[in-house]
């Protein structure tokens, strides 16, 4: 039952948070405060939040392979914790994700000032190029690029066939893939209210090297490492 009543308290924390921090970005825009700052006191709030009322927390394993600037970061895609966690355990960042969410009254507005790369998921080709081209602008200008290159959160021990276009922007750019896996999904399903107490495990891998390389092949790497650590995981008990 406290965990149930934890988890109703964080999420209601969680909707009532969106709108505040949206607003404290707006007023300070003005003043030429740095709109990414804002994005990352939220996350700091609601993981503490989140650590009080459902006593969830997590550590990070191969912190030694943290990105620097202009890395190319394919993250698993089970959760919504992920789509925070990476704010808060990554360098400076833009995000591919789907352009719906910029519609989302505060929040997408909000959003929209954090530069990601939104695109239509069923763009095909032109969503495809999109990635490469602002994604190369992004990496230009210092910042990591965060994908999940399943496209959509995936249930807990599930996946599906690697999106390319990750690949194919460190390919273009001559970066590495830096490959992430974690277990939130068995924490903080992708349905449902209630979130487990414990402890999230993030796995950041060494970078794969993408040089010269064949795209599928280098897809193929990524999704074969990053899916054997989530298995390990789970068997280990997440």
């Amino acid at each position: 039952m406290r965990q149930w009543l934890g988890s109703i308290a964080f999420t209601a924390f969680l909707f009532v948070s969106v709108p505040v921090y949206a607003m404290l970005l707006f007023i300070t825009l003005p003043l030429r405060d740095d709109p990414y700052r804002w994005a990352i006191r939220w996350v700091v709030a609601v993981f503490f939040v989140l650590r009080k009322l459902c006593r969830l927390s997590y550590r990070v394993e191969g912190i030694e392979n943290l990105p620097g600037a202009g890395s190319v970061i394919l993250m698993k895609h089970s959760s919504t914790w992920e789509t925070l966690a990476q704010i808060q355990i990554f360098p400076r960042q833009s995000w591919v994700l789907k352009q719906e969410l910029l519609w989302i009254p505060l929040f997408g507005w909000a959003l929209r000032f954090l530069e990601p790369i939104a695109i239509d998921r069923k763009g095909g080709a032109a969503a495809v190029q999109q990635v490469l081209a602002q994604g190369q602008s992004r990496l230009a200008q210092g910042r990591c690029v965060v994908i999940f290159p399943e496209g959509t959160r995936m249930p807990a021990g599930q996946t599906r066939r690697y999106g390319l276009s990750g690949a194919l922007l460190a390919s273009a750019t001559g970066k590495p893939i830096v490959p992430v896996a974690h277990n939130a999904g068995y924490f903080w399903p992708r349905r449902g209210w209630l979130k487990r107490a414990g402890v999230v495990r993030v796995v950041i891998g060494e970078p794969i090297p993408t040089a010269g390389r064949d795209a599928r092949q280098i897809n193929d790497d990524v999704q074969r490492w990053i899916e054997a650590q989530v298995a390990r995981l789970a068997a280990e008990g997440g």
